[in-house]
């Protein structure tokens, strides 16, 4: 069994101040993402200017961070918020939806893009290459923070994670996700923007990553613990099922597949 590394929430401390690895996270998957993007648009066919980056990275992390928290009050906790409303303005209590999140930014998107006359999918295209970027890092918060662990694992790396009450060896499934959704995601979509011919098949580079996101969250989700108060959606077989990020990322396979299927015939 491996130990768990004993790191800080809190990156920097200055007084009340107190800046943790969870925000630097988000900070450095936008930051890293838009400089990116920035040379990933002005490629052919060209889907924006610099300057039109620089103003959609505002949007975008507008859409994520409001998609992501109101994605998790109506996904994971409804009936808590519905009771409680004034605390699903509380972010700093934790609580963000990857797939609130995507639905944010692909609402501010579709904004951004109809303000600006621009092709919303071909900006997608690009927007879709650096999107691994941001989650490789967020699994990586999720693993320091100690939370969104795995499932029970008698496997020779697994950790007892200090916030766990019952305090037994799990898979350290935030990483496996970094893996999965961040590092092969990543790959796969650098490997099919190399190929000029799929850049120029509109919504392909869009539709691959829907659906490798949905797959990699599909397979990821088997290792990971269901969320506490939800548990087990559906029942697959005894001590198992499926569970609500599974649940979400089914419409995402399936949404990508139609991209690819339409990008192809075009």
């Amino acid at each position: 069994m491996f130990e768990f590394p004993q790191i800080d929430p809190v990156a920097i401390q200055i007084g009340p101040i107190a800046i943790r690895w969870y925000a630097l996270a988000y900070i450095a998957g936008i930051v890293l993402g838009w400089r990116l993007l920035r040379r990933l648009a002005a490629a052919p066919p060209q889907a924006a200017t610099p300057a039109q980056v620089d103003d959609y990275i505002t949007w975008a992390t507008l859409g994520i961070i409001l998609g992501g928290r109101l994605g998790y009050v109506l996904f994971y906790r409804p009936g808590h918020y519905l009771f409680h409303p004034l605390e699903a303005l509380m972010v700093w209590q934790g609580g963000m939806a990857f797939h609130g999140g995507a639905l944010g930014v692909i609402i501010a998107t579709l904004l951004f893009c109809r303000s600006q006359k621009l092709n919303p999918l071909v900006l997608g295209d690009r927007v879709a290459v650096v999107v691994p970027i941001g989650l490789f890092f967020g699994r990586l918060a999720n693993f320091i923070n100690g939370e969104l662990w795995g499932r029970a694992a008698d496997v020779p790396w697994a950790m007892v994670f200090p916030t766990d009450r019952l305090q037994i060896p799990r898979h350290p499934s935030q990483l496996y996700q970094a893996g999965l959704e961040g590092l092969a995601l990543f790959a796969l979509m650098l490997i099919l923007w190399s190929n000029p011919a799929n850049r120029a098949r509109t919504g392909l580079l869009t539709g691959a990553l829907l659906a490798g996101y949905g797959v990699a969250r599909l397979l990821g989700e088997f290792f990971r613990e269901p969320d506490a108060h939800l548990g087990f959606l559906l029942a697959l077989g005894p001590g198992g099922g499926a569970t609500m990020g599974q649940l979400l990322s089914l419409p995402m396979v399936l949404a990508g597949a139609w991209l690819i299927w339409r990008a192809r015939r075009a």
